[in-house]
């Protein structure tokens, strides 16, 4: 170690430099990874180095000291040619992109996030989780998959949809999907797992296969940025430490609170206003002068200890803001918009004697052309695996049974909102086929249509869930879903350990008609 940190000062890291860098895995074992350095920083006469593990997901980025640097392996950023060519054609020059990274620094929008570069979401893997348990991350494998070789159902670990090979026969033509939707399909359940299918992996660049699914992010949404905005203050963690009552968060992305409160060890919020403070003393200070002790807006549901409060970004600019900047901290897929008069926010809280806590919370937009139900979505680390992130999106979807709608959540999905929504669609799924009865002793039949209107999930999302789940099969002329004893086994272990559900009865939720206000 002391060899290497001696190397690391007689040789100038800079930024762009690759080499492995030293860190312990899910097990607490040391291991290599080769890491990007992003910045340089001196503190008390001792450099600090900001890497990025590539491919490995950003929340796990940090600042290491020269003695966790392997300088035999280093790389220097490779120098472009002095004078480059453009679709070649001599002559012609790019921008510098010193000077292109320049200049966005120079003018670093406040309220701006992006997307990562791929439009799929890399999952992070198993040696991600060492940070802490809140960190719940899995790893995709492109491989060929029986049916025996799926994930049970509690640890859905998918980024695509897997597609069967069907083979060609002559004189017939069929579509590559389960036909039409409102086509009537038959539902076996057999006592032994079937024999098993080959499938073909997605395509690398998809975002949740071609099933009606975008392939790439849709730049038009609310929440959806392109890759222009991106540059190196924003790939950086700017926010040390979070207090937010009870809790100590450790913020895994980049936040736009304001340029003096990012040097701070730790940043104060109310837990109930979500405002943000400099210090301990200032927060003592306001928890006098704060009254409220819940979110604003209305509780539309409460069962338990469990509530949720719909918040107009309107009405409640403040909070919705200040709502904003927190989630970002953990989000690093979405735009952060400051105009919240669009969106409506719905909170989940807890409630014990000092009032109403915030679990997480789900965004949607109070006009939604492409059937969004779910903008943003987000559990807070310390509530995460508990059941929480389920029950949000469950509520979600029941408002969308109460307005009458079918809904799916907006593109791109994190890889852990990827992942709950995977395993949401598969239990709600297999529950409607599970209940189904036999029809004059014939085996019972049921549309996508008949399972979309029953669940509000939309029909894309029903098929991409069933061909993810090797449920659908061709057999003589029509399209039968297959149970095989192993999902029908996993399915009911995964619902034993579902003990937080959303009781109906308890939501008292009237929609409103956005489309004839003149003004949110």
């Amino acid at each position: 170690m002391t060899k290497m940190a001696d190397s690391a000062s007689s040789v100038e890291i800079v930024e762009g430099c690759r080499l492995p860098v030293l860190r312990k895995n899910q097990e607490h074992e040391d291991e290599w990874p080769l890491a990007e350095i992003l910045s340089v920083k001196e503190v008390s006469g001792r450099k600090l180095y900001y890497v990025h593990y590539i491919d490995f997901n950003k929340r796990l980025d940090e600042w290491v000291t020269s003695d966790r640097l392997d300088m035999k392996k280093l790389q220097f950023p490779k120098k472009e040619a002095k004078t480059p060519t453009k679709n070649g054609l001599p002559g012609s020059r790019p921008s510098s992109p010193e000077r292109e990274v320049k200049r966005k620094v120079d003018t670093v929008p406040l309220v701006t996030q992006v997307p990562p570069a791929p439009p799929v979401p890399s999952l992070p893997s198993s040696a991600e989780a060492s940070q802490a348990s809140v960190f719940p991350v899995a790893r995709e494998t492109n491989t060929f998959k029986t049916r025996e070789d799926h994930e049970q159902l509690s640890s859905l670990t998918t980024n695509g949809t897997a597609r069967r090979l069907i083979p060609s026969q002559p004189g017939r033509k069929r579509k590559a999907n389960c036909g039409a939707t409102d086509e009537m399909i038959k539902v076996l359940q057999y006592n032994k797992p079937q024999s098993a299918s080959v499938f073909l992996p997605p395509p690398e660049d998809s975002q949740d296969s071609s099933d009606g699914i975008p392939s790439a992010p849709r730049m038009t949404g609310s929440l959806v940025s392109d890759r222009s905005h991106d540059d190196i203050v924003t790939r950086m963690k700017n926010i040390e430490c979070i207090e937010l009552g009870r809790h100590r968060l450790k913020p895994w992305y980049f936040s736009p609170y304001p340029q003096e409160l990012t040097s701070l060890p730790i940043l104060y919020l109310c837990e109930f206003c979500l405002k943000y403070l400099k210090s301990l003393k200032c927060l003592q200070r306001h928890l006098t002068k704060c009254n409220l002790r819940h979110p604003p807006g209305n509780e539309i549901y409460r069962k338990g200890t469990i509530s949720f409060f719909e918040i107009d970004g309107r009405k409640n600019k403040n909070y919705s803001q200040n709502l904003c900047l927190l989630a970002k901290c953990f989000l690093d897929h979405k735009t952060l918009y400051y105009d919240t008069d669009p969106f409506l926010f719905y909170v989940m809280t807890e409630y014990d004697s000092k009032g109403f806590h915030i679990v997480g919370y789900f965004s949607k937009e109070k006009e939604s052309t492409e059937d969004y139900n779910v903008a943003c979505i987000l559990t807070l680390p310390p509530y995460q695996r508990r059941g929480y992130g389920k029950l949000l999106i469950e509520f979600s979807y029941e408002l969308s049974k109460v307005e009458g709608k079918t809904g799916t959540p907006e593109k791109p999905l994190s890889d852990l909102g990827l992942l709950s929504y995977r395993s949401y669609w598969s239990q709600t799924i297999l529950e409607i086929l599970m209940d189904l009865k036999p029809d004059n002793g014939e085996r019972p039949q049921i549309t996508i249509n008949e399972i979309s209107e029953i669940t509000s999930v939309k029909k894309e999302d029903v098929i991409s869930t069933l061909q993810y789940l090797n449920l659908i099969n061709y057999y003589k002329g029509q399209y039968i879903l297959t149970l095989s004893e192993d999902i029908v086994d996993g399915h009911e272990r995964a619902m034993q350990k579902r003990h937080l559900r959303i009781d109906p009865k308890c939501l008292h939720f009237t929609p409103k008609d956005w489309s004839k206000r003149g003004k949110w």
